[in-house]
């Protein structure tokens, strides 16, 4: 069961909600514009769940080892970002970045490259809304890339006695003629979430305020 809702209400849920989906929709504009092809998105499923269950989240959708951009970011809530998708379709990826006219040796020569910068626009673009709409100010430190399974990209070990919470933001995104799919998560420990949540209740006051426009289109056009 989610734990969302002991930290969230529903309306801080709700806002949260909108803000990373005008967030992601930012980032898949961003990936459509680098790859010439139609991106696909889920819409944002929000839960605060622990380091485990995250791992189990996304351990029980892909059984090959992943593969992942992350930025760590700090502001008046910190966190990491991590764009994840399946480690075998790395190389497709880089293909539909590069246009498609690299040979396989030279793929695998900027794979890492072509990874992180990959990463960093479309994590910047969707951890940049969020801030610019919680009228804040966030740093990202630059891209790493992880390998392993959702245990080593979650960081979760046998012999850890505490198992965190996190704020796991699931979105589906695929580029269906290319056969490349992924997902996006954003980590948050209790602090940061309890900061999160007096700024989105903020957010919500100033929606509120404006009586001139329904809380979706206010959330827009503050975008």
């Amino acid at each position: 069961m989610s734990k969302d809702v002991e930290i969230l209400g529903e309306l801080e849920h709700d806002a949260l909600t909108e803000i990373i989906n005008i967030g992601v929709n930012r980032a898949a504009s961003n990936l459509r514009k680098m790859i010439g092809d139609q991106v696909h998105l889920s819409v944002p499923s929000i839960d605060i769940v622990t380091q485990r269950r995250a791992a189990r989240l996304i351990s029980e959708r892909e059984i090959s080892e992943l593969i992942a951009v992350r930025q760590d970011f700090s502001g008046p809530f910190s966190g990491r970002a991590m764009l994840i998708f399946p480690e075998e379709k790395s190389l497709e990826l880089v293909r539909a970045v590069t246009g498609g006219t690299l040979s396989l040796e030279e793929m695998i020569d900027i794979e890492h490259e072509a990874l992180a910068e990959t990463g960093n626009v479309n994590l910047n673009s969707c951890l940049a809304t969020m801030a610019n709409m919680l009228q804040r100010s966030m740093t990202m430190t630059i891209p790493q890339i992880l390998r392993g399974t959702g245990n080593v990209l979650f960081e979760v070990h046998d012999d850890t006695a505490i198992d965190g919470l996190v704020l796991f933001l699931y979105i589906d995104f695929a580029v269906r003629t290319r056969d490349i799919r992924g997902y996006i998560a954003m980590m948050m420990d209790m602090p940061s979430l309890v900061m999160l949540r007096d700024l989105l209740a903020e957010f919500i006051a100033r929606i509120i305020g404006d009586d001139s426009a329904p809380v979706g289109e206010q959330g827009l056009a503050s975008a």
